[in-house]
């Protein structure tokens, strides 16, 4: 999980934790680089915490929770509103950092935000969603209602591609419903979380009902063992998914981890190739395709294969790659290795007949020559049986496989690992209701590259790409970061039934 393959240096800031209501510099003597990665330098270390910060973080946030969740549902709407307020006021400054250390393109990371804020606005309501039901007269003289309660402490483990967004998935709802929060960021791109943490602080938000704790694999294994802490929500890679899901679940906490993905687009015959070569482009490179929802396969239902390649590979041609805060197109990788890995698969698309029809090696970019580049890749006659096609890739190489129907197309999608994305363009309702019926995926597009469902619905997979019962935000986050009591009750009555020692009946 932690990226030490440059020597750190020690003149150079280092990013602390957030821990009951303050920074809190790390005390372990471990640290992590934080590049930039369109400059191809280290720009500022990050503490990486040891048992003895792990169990700080943990304390605070159980020390928190019982004030903050016995606090009334108007006070503690005030304070998501204020935060709400602030956000949007201040999301540029976020948006910068975002970009400084994942490297993704500042509109890019305005539009991560929004889409974070859009969880945080369905959080300012929570109360409706926390309403419980209530049975009059279910049996003489008795009433059955329930009322749902927070969990308490519940660990957040987010990935480096959404510093902003995916912590915004959790933690409004976890907190709006009365919990208390422990965000381990990544380590290569900590100081959002850092920011918001602050923004928090700003709103009125207690001390210890939201925490930061930098860290590596140590901190990950301490959130998912340590006693005080009753629920895990994560997203990562699918080994590391399934990892935190057999590990919390062993450990009894209620567990929700989501995986990695390998997205198809399925495009039919009498689609519009303009728009379908359009989506491709932005889903395929949009992040430098650092995306869970990226589409990294078109699957072309012959005889269109042809042209929309070449429709696509006019427009990749065309995109500016460079440092995102030149307005350009699309960014660096986040570092220096991933990039070195991502660009071996067009070695082996090669070794596998595959056609490589754009390269993205070795591009002329908007940026220090240092950065982290690999421009927009369009491999063509992708073998399913290639690591291209199998693999997870993450990043910019959009691979075409090549099918003679429908049918075979949707084959192929429900052959895979995954199940996170899909999406079908045609202009052909027929085949759209057989797609969204027939394909064993958790988040479908019909004309929409990458469906990410708004904050009201739930975002999650399928198979490999979900390790638990339970998605991300939406009513089954309100679900996941609270539990039910179900009050059976009965005022008493002169005429009660004395001494019965057998089940109870309704009567």
């Amino acid at each position: 999980m932690t990226d030490t393959t440059e020597t750190t240096t020690s003149e150079l800031p280092v990013v602390p934790h957030w821990i009951g209501g303050a920074e809190r510099a790390s005390t372990s003597g471990r640290t992590a680089p934080v590049h930039d990665p369109a400059l191809g330098v280290v720009t500022k270390n990050v503490g990486l915490a040891d048992r003895a910060e792990i169990d700080e973080a943990i304390a605070s946030a159980a020390a928190a929770f019982p004030a903050w969740s016995q606090l009334s549902l108007a006070r503690r709407q005030a304070v998501l509103f204020k935060f709400r307020e602030l956000l949007d006021a201040r999301k540029g400054e976020l948006a910068e950092i975002i970009t400084s250390e994942h490297g993704k393109v500042v509109s890019d990371a305005l539009g991560e935000i929004s889409r974070g804020q859009e969880v945080v606005e369905f959080a300012t309501g929570l109360a409706h969603h926390l309403k419980g039901e209530f049975s009059d007269q279910v049996s003489t003289g008795v009433d059955v209602y329930s009322i749902r309660e927070p969990l308490g402490v519940v660990g957040i483990v987010s990935p480096f591609n959404f510093p902003a967004m995916v912590p915004a998935w959790f933690f409004p709802i976890a907190i709006a419903a009365g919990n208390t929060v422990v965000l381990k960021p990544s380590e290569k791109d900590p100081s959002a979380a850092l920011w918001l943490a602050r923004l928090w602080k700003e709103a009125g938000l207690p001390d210890g009902v939201f925490n930061v704790l930098n860290g590596d694999k140590e901190a990950v294994d301490g959130l998912l063992t340590h006693p005080d802490v009753a629920a895990i929500s994560f997203v990562g890679s699918t080994p590391i998914a399934k990892y935190v899901y057999e590990t919390g679940t062993a450990h009894g906490k209620r567990v929700q981890a989501l995986g990695g993905a390998k997205n198809h687009m399925l495009v039919l015959p009498d689609a519009d190739l303009d728009l379908v070569a359009d989506s491709a482009i932005n889903a395929g490179f949009g992040s430098a395709g650092e995306r869970c929802m990226a589409i990294s396969v078109v699957v072309a239902v012959e005889p269109v294969a042809d042209e929309l390649v070449a429709k696509i590979a006019e427009r990749a041609k065309g995109l500016r790659t460079g440092d995102g805060r030149r307005e350009c197109d699309m960014g660096p990788l986040v570092t220096r290795e991933h990039r070195d890995r991502v660009a071996s698969y067009i070695d082996i698309a090669e070794q596998d007949g595959a056609e490589v029809v754009v390269d993205g090696r070795g591009i002329e970019v908007d940026g220090e020559a240092g950065g982290f580049w690999l421009g927009p890749t369009l491999i063509d006659r992708v073998p399913t049986s290639s690591r291209v096609y199998t693999d997870e890739i993450f990043g910019p190489v959009l691979a075409i496989v090549r099918v003679p129907s429908f049918d075979e197309g949707v084959a192929l999608i429900n052959s895979g690992a995954y199940g996170n994305g899909t999406a079908i363009f045609t202009n052909d309702g027929g085949a759209v209701r057989r797609f969204q019926r027939e394909v064993k995926v958790g988040m479908i597009g019909i004309n929409v590259p990458i469906p990410v469902p708004v904050a009201t619905f739930s975002f999650g997979g399928w198979r490999e790409s979900l390790f638990g019962d339970t998605k991300a935000h939406g009513a089954e986050g309100v679900r996941f970061y609270t539990q039910q009591k179900a009050i059976t009750s009965r005022w008493l009555d002169p005429s009660h039934g004395g001494i019965n020692l057998g089940f109870p009946e309704n009567a």
